[in-house]
């Protein structure tokens, strides 16, 4: 069987993972740009090679079994590889060229890195730049992305990190809001005004308002887990929410409120890894991120 799968073709794990994540040989096929008959053979072939069963058919598409959900961390290890194999080999010529796969907070991705990028492209032209805005932390380690903006210190070794500084987070609301409910003195004023927060409490969330008990899910009048959902409706006037300060002071209509009471500061850092020291496209985005984002902060 070893010697099977050493000659396995990189299509058939692809065909693999993109039945697995969509659900059917169709939207496998639809997603990879091919047939769908091609797309049965590549899994019949892969189940074949494998001695193993990986899907079964119900009324909803294909149902993956317990084999191929434990192939799935797998080959996404695979084809984050192989992305990182192509952007590496776009970028091959002279001067700054290729593709900088960044990832970053949903609020920084969102706010804060479009000039910085902009200012990367116009700089740099021959560069294509692919921003994840999420709160996951991607793997630096099996290529993910290029390059992640983290909210908190790497733990990885292997890794290129320089430390940005810190973002203060404060509670702020809209100059109307506040103009009908009052600004609240302490923090057991909040109990009567309509607190923005998260929905499921994580490990960050639960470090970061360690010392705070008024700052829980029971409390929130509105929840989301999604930090731009929450910054959206600070800046519809809902109420009072937790907010970037170098953020909110772009905006002239959001107070902050209860300064010395509440806060709490983000460590900021930019990453890579260490193998891309040496790569012209990697080396200027880098470099562009800890400087815009040290511009950003001091603002």
């Amino acid at each position: 069987m070893a010697s099977n799968l050493g000659h396995l073709s990189w299509d058939l794990y692809r065909t693999f993972l993109a039945v697995l994540t969509e659900g059917s040989l169709s939207g496998g096929a639809r997603a990879l740009g091919i047939t769908q008959p091609t797309a049965g053979r590549h899994i019949a072939a892969l189940e074949s090679a494998l001695g193993k069963t990986l899907f079964t058919r119900s009324q909803t598409g294909l149902l993956p079994t317990d084999a191929a959900q434990s192939l799935r961390s797998q080959a996404q290890a695979m084809q984050h590889t192989a992305l990182a194999f192509e952007r590496a080999a776009c970028s091959q010529g002279d001067g700054v060229r290729g593709v900088v796969r960044i990832s970053a907070s949903e609020v920084v991705g969102v706010e804060v890195l479009p000039p910085i990028l902009t200012a990367l492209r116009r700089a740099h032209p021959g560069l294509v730049l692919e921003l994840v805005p999420t709160n996951r932390i991607q793997d630096l380690l099996h290529r993910e992305v290029d390059i992640a903006v983290r909210m908190a210190p790497p733990q990885q070794d292997a890794l290129i990190a320089r430390r940005v500084g810190t973002v203060d987070v404060g509670l702020h609301a809209r100059d109307d809001y506040l103009a009908r409910h009052g600004v609240p003195a302490s923090l057991a004023d909040l109990a009567h005004h309509a607190v923005i927060g998260f929905d499921q409490m994580t490990p960050f969330l639960r470090e970061a308002t360690r010392g705070m008990p008024v700052w829980s899910r029971d409390t929130f009048a509105f929840r989301a887990d999604s930090d731009l959902a929450q910054l959206a409706m600070i800046r519809a006037g809902y109420g009072i929410g937790g907010c970037q300060v170098p953020l909110a002071r772009r905006d002239a209509r959001l107070v902050r409120i209860l300064p010395s009471a509440f806060r709490f500061k983000l460590q900021t850092w930019v990453t890579m890894h260490e193998d891309l020291r040496s790569s012209p496209r990697c080396k200027v985005a880098f470099d562009a991120l800890v400087a815009g984002l040290a511009t950003y902060m001091a603002g």
